[in-house]
């Protein structure tokens, strides 16, 4: 079994849900990823999405956008974020999660991105604009470096369609919560709630579900936990917490593990 899978399955145990944080790697310099990172984990973050910033993050709103911009123009690089993810897991056991655009991968190639991901420790990929009907050699070299790959799932995919995602997603199935791009929102749809029931219905027993987009608030946490989520991206709201911060390093990193205490609190459930 491997990580992203026993962490799922160790907070099912406790009754709770996991708290996914994103943030991008390199954003606002490299230096300062792993303070974030740190803060995120002792505020209660179960796994780490660490993104590989890209010039054209189609799936990504302006806040997210942003902080791409000032991660590349920092210097970051995709090798400098695996290395980052090599650091981290050399300090904690979270499960991390690269969250890369395909072309970086096609760059890398193949095999050199999977054995670099492998030799840094890292434990999933996902790869928004990558199309299950395009990924067979993708999924081949990433089983064979015994990395999980995480694939989205939308509110337009078909049932059809949706069943042969799950089966090439391993880790958990990122299910987009509305149409459109990452951000925050005031409030989670009812749309959204009737989404994660159905989707669970095809989850239950292949792979753990993880809600994300638009997902910034303690309760709207809870509602997609007590939807039958079991897990919770956050990415939006921590990385509006950088940018208003970063010339304050240390009031950045008192706040995003504030934020992520008060996020995590509420994917516990109700032990009474």
């Amino acid at each position: 079994m491997r990580e992203i899978e026993k962490t799922f399955q160790s907070l099912k145990a406790q009754n709770e849900g996991a708290l996914i944080a994103y943030v991008a790697g390199g954003d606002p310099k490299p230096e300062c990823t792993p303070e974030i990172v740190e803060a995120l984990i002792e505020g209660g973050a179960d796994i780490i999405e660490l993104g590989i910033p890209f010039s054209d993050p189609i799936a990504d709103g302006p806040t997210i956008q942003a902080a791409t911009v000032r991660a590349l123009k920092a210097g970051i690089t995709p090798k400098r974020v695996l290395e980052m993810a090599g650091e981290i897991k050399d300090r904690h056991k979270v499960p991390i999660v690269i969250l890369t655009y395909y072309n970086p991968v096609f760059r890398m190639g193949l095999e050199n991105f999977f054995r670099t991901a492998q030799r840094c420790k890292v434990d999933g990929v996902i790869v928004p604009d990558l199309p299950i009907d395009e990924a067979r050699d993708y999924k081949k070299v990433a089983e064979a470096y015994e990395i999980d790959t995480i694939f989205l799932a939308a509110p337009s995919t078909s049932k059809e369609r949706l069943r042969k995602i799950i089966e090439y997603t391993s880790g958990f199935l990122y299910l987009v919560s509305v149409f459109g791009v990452t951000g925050t929102r005031n409030e989670v749809q009812e749309l959204t709630v009737n989404l994660v029931r159905q989707v669970r219905a095809f989850t239950t027993g292949k792979t753990s579900l993880a809600v994300g987009f638009g997902i910034s608030e303690p309760e709207h946490v809870r509602r997609i936990i007590l939807s039958g989520a079991d897990g919770a991206i956050v990415g939006s709201k921590f990385v509006k917490i950088i940018e208003q911060n970063r010339e304050n390093n240390d009031e950045m990193l008192k706040e995003i593990k504030k934020c992520a205490h008060e996020l995590k609190r509420a994917t516990i459930g109700d032990k009474s």
